[in-house]
């Protein structure tokens, strides 16, 4: 019996590995050149690089990333998540996250994908499968690492290859997004996703919390506010909070505040104090002394560096 399970295991591998070579393969075709690229399908975005890249601080949403080649690094408060070829990251919270590329070259590009997911087709496919409700407890964690299997990998590899089919697409995507989902909740990330459903557990109010600080992270913001808002005491939804997002709920809001701000700079060419201001700052110097702390450099320069860069 032994003998057996361990060819079985074997036979399994081999088998991730060939639909990871069909998936690999698939990405290539439409990532051609180092880039992000938008899809058909707006849930689904390709990216490849061909080089490492530096740390770089971005939000992360509701969706699974799936290495396809090379590897990836992302961190989480003070949890850092490798994965590489074959496995995937799976987000269930809008998450402050600093991510970069540590294994790619032009012989063997870094490959791999965005898949956003629908809290509400969550609910929906995991009442339908009768999945069995989750304990109310606080092992909750809103970003979870794990492989994939074949099944898994192959109806993502039909949903690029989809693409190529613009006549099918609005018929066929849906239902291969659906495989998914319903795969990934039977599947290793089944637990996290189901924590969706779990009413009244904790994690799901802190997830409640962490979607209203997302929406009106300028406003001003207490912990004791949030806490009582979900019927918590503040230092139980503090150790909650923090379990489920990796920090504390004023690291989390001033994250948001400090990402913001820099977009604002960037993209809109905001200075630095008007900035500040808009994402809910009163003191300048505070702004810019914590701006500094989380990037690594004070706004001006730090801005200047990322133009430089790009």
């Amino acid at each position: 019996m032994e003998a057996e399970a361990v060819q079985a295991a074997k036979q399994e591998a081999s088998g991730a590995d060939d639909v990871l070579g069909d998936l690999t393969r698939a990405v290539a075709r439409i990532a051609q050149s180092d880039g992000d690229f938008l899809t058909a399908i707006p849930e689904l975005s390709l990216h490849r690089r061909s080089a490492t890249t530096d740390p770089m601080h971005c939000l992360y949403g509701f969706g699974v990333g799936i290495t396809v080649s090379g590897q990836k690094r992302v961190a989480l408060g003070e949890e850092v998540f490798d994965y590489s070829a074959g496995q995937s990251l799976l987000t269930t919270a809008d998450l402050p996250v600093v991510t970069h590329i540590t294994r790619a070259s032009a012989a063997q590009p870094f490959m791999g994908l965005m898949l956003r997911l629908d809290p509400r087709a969550v609910v929906q496919a995991a009442a339908e499968m009768a999945l069995p409700q989750p304990t109310r407890d606080c092992s909750y964690r809103a970003m979870s690492l794990g492989d994939l299997d074949a099944t898994l990998l192959g109806a993502v590899t039909r949903l690029i290859e989809l693409l190529h089919e613009p006549r099918l697409l609005p018929q066929l995507a849906p239902l291969l997004q659906q495989e998914i989902l319903v795969r990934l909740l039977a599947g290793r990330h089944g637990p996290q996703l189901q924590r969706l459903v779990a009413v009244g557990s904790p994690s799901q109010q802190v997830v409640q919390s962490m979607t209203w600080l997302k929406l009106n992270f300028t406003q001003p913001v207490l912990a004791d506010d949030l806490a009582a808002s979900v019927h918590m005491s503040p230092s139980t939804f503090r150790q909650h909070f923090r379990a489920v997002a990796g920090m504390s709920p004023m690291q989390y809001l001033k994250q948001l505040r400090l990402q913001e701000a820099r977009q604002l700079m960037l993209n809109q060419g905001i200075d630095a104090g008007t900035a500040g201001v808009r994402v809910g700052y009163e003191s300048a110097s505070q702004f810019s002394r914590e701006y500094a702390r989380l990037f690594g450099a004070p706004p001006l320069r730090d801005i200047r560096r990322m133009r430089e860069t790009n």
